[in-house]
């Protein structure tokens, strides 16, 4: 392996500044200090550019299935595209579809392998809840999966009842396991749906109109309501409303073990997107929302009432229909023309796993809301010490794996569909003007993105086996 020394650097961490030169060894950070030198390590001079552990986005979906489509992005493309952003360890979700559990998780790993370029963990979806599974959910702790994932919404396909994420909680607390939310209302989105539909709205913004925020806002204290009468931790995913800012902040006020997870999405976009020709472009779920909620998830990471940034990364083709270059092969997969006549059958979800970093960067540091500190927090220590990787990950300390970002504060670039990596045939975020990017990416200690060449193998990214009785914070 090669032996690297990186000089004349600014490290930053979640929680501290300093000068130093850093050496990499053996896939590890072996020391970090001034003027340090190693016979026979490659010299990197970092003068005038800043050193950050590698990004961890804890969520995002490749290679998902979802009505007559596939999210564009696999375990090779998503990774690569999240390594030419800054982030070197994505956390993926295990579909329950078979009753082994553990199966379902042997399936995805092997599905993943030889494709993966970066480090990876999953998450498990729990979508039916019996004694069956109830029974299983300890094993999950030996194959390194110690997160569950529930819903309250999507009506007979993934949501389960109160009584049921109850009952789990419960199984959770007792295992040190963590319980993920999705927070929506699925009998008032059913209901809305219907109406929609039987009035003939069809359009995009249906897609918003009929899942209210108030869903949302109510079921992240529902939530947090249950896992205090659980006693177990609660992390809620992509967050996207002020009255569930509100709600957050209110359950940690009360010492409640309560996480929050918002996305780049919901601090720059609204419904007013989803009204464009183009409206199918910004369809996710949760939807966008207003302005206002826009200014409250913001300062909801200035405040650090917020815990992460994710993604919530699914791409698909805007237009399925029309071929794109990758890697210099021709590719086409139906997307979310599928749905041009019925808003409930645009595919859901949005490129961004290489996008979250440098837009957070340009409109949370340079322009003054965030510290650089805090955004190698939200985008990389905090989803570590959460999710049960650090030290390991999410750290620049001897010891921990040498996955190393060295960041341009300098560099600009107008961003779009053609600088990012994602694959698939727009960007969220065209013709933006960004400022600071990363410049080198290093996974345990290999560098993988050297400007805009690709150093990267298939199958070199690693499985991160997870273990319980993470960090609650």
């Amino acid at each position: 392996m090669t032996t690297t020394l990186i000089k004349n650097g600014t490290l930053i961490t979640a929680d501290q500044t300093l000068e130093a030169d850093i050496l990499l060894e053996e896939g590890k950070i072996t020391l970090i200090g001034p003027d340090l030198a190693r016979e026979g390590a490659k010299i990197v001079d970092a003068a005038g550019k800043y050193i950050l552990p590698g990004g961890i986005d804890p969520h995002v979906h490749l290679d998902l299935a979802m009505f007559d489509t596939v999210s564009s992005d696999d375990h090779y493309t998503g990774h690569k595209a999240a390594a030419f952003g800054g982030t070197t360890t994505v956390m993926d979700f295990v579909e329950d579809k078979d009753p082994d559990l553990l199966k379902n998780v042997k399936a995805l790993r092997e599905k993943a392998a030889p494709k993966a370029v970066i480090d990876y963990s999953f998450h498990i979806n729990i979508t039916k809840f019996d004694d069956r599974v109830a029974d299983q959910i300890p094993d999950l702790i030996q194959a390194g999966v110690t997160t569950l994932k529930v819903f309250t919404a999507y009506n007979n396909r993934l949501r389960l009842q109160d009584g049921e994420i109850f009952q789990l909680m419960l199984i959770a607390a007792e295992q040190g396991l963590l319980t993920m939310l999705h927070a929506e209302n699925g009998d008032v989105i059913d209901i809305l749906v219907d109406e929609a539909l039987r009035a003939g709205h069809t359009e995009p913004i249906w897609h918003a109109y009929t899942r209210p925020a108030w869903g949302a806002v109510e079921a992240v204290l529902r939530g947090a309501a249950l896992a205090a009468q659980a006693d177990a931790p609660l992390y809620v995913v992509h967050m996207n409303t002020a009255g569930g800012i509100d709600q957050l902040a209110y359950a940690r006020e009360q010492g409640l073990k309560v996480m929050g997870e918002t996305c780049p999405q919901y601090l720059f976009f609204t419904e007013e997107h989803l009204k464009r020709t183009d409206g199918a472009k910004w369809i996710c779920s949760p939807p966008m929302r207003t302005e206002l909620d826009n200014k409250r998830i913001w300062q909801g990471l200035v405040d650090n009432t917020l815990q992460t940034v994710g993604t919530d990364h699914c791409p698909f083709f805007y237009d399925g229909k029309k071929a794109i270059l990758y890697e210099g092969k021709e590719v086409l997969i139906p997307g979310k023309e599928l749905g041009q006549e019925d808003f409930t059958k645009i595919p859901n979800g949005l490129p961004g796993v290489e996008d979250r970093m440098p837009v957070l960067w340009t409109e949370g540091v340079v322009k003054g809301h965030l510290t650089p500190n805090q955004f190698v927090a939200y985008t990389s220590t905090n989803a570590a010490k959460i999710f049960g990787l650090y030290p390991q990950k999410g750290s620049l300390s001897p010891g921990s794996d040498a996955d190393i970002v060295i960041w341009d504060p300098e560099k600009k670039l107008k961003y779009g569909v053609e600088v990012a990596h994602q694959r698939t045939d727009y960007n969220l975020y065209e013709g933006w003007e960004l400022q600071g990017y990363p410049e080198k990416v290093y996974l345990r200690g290999e560098c993988i993105v050297d400007g805009d060449e690709w150093l990267g193998k298939r199958g070199q990214g690693q499985f991160l086996m997870r273990k319980p009785h993470a960090e609650v914070i």
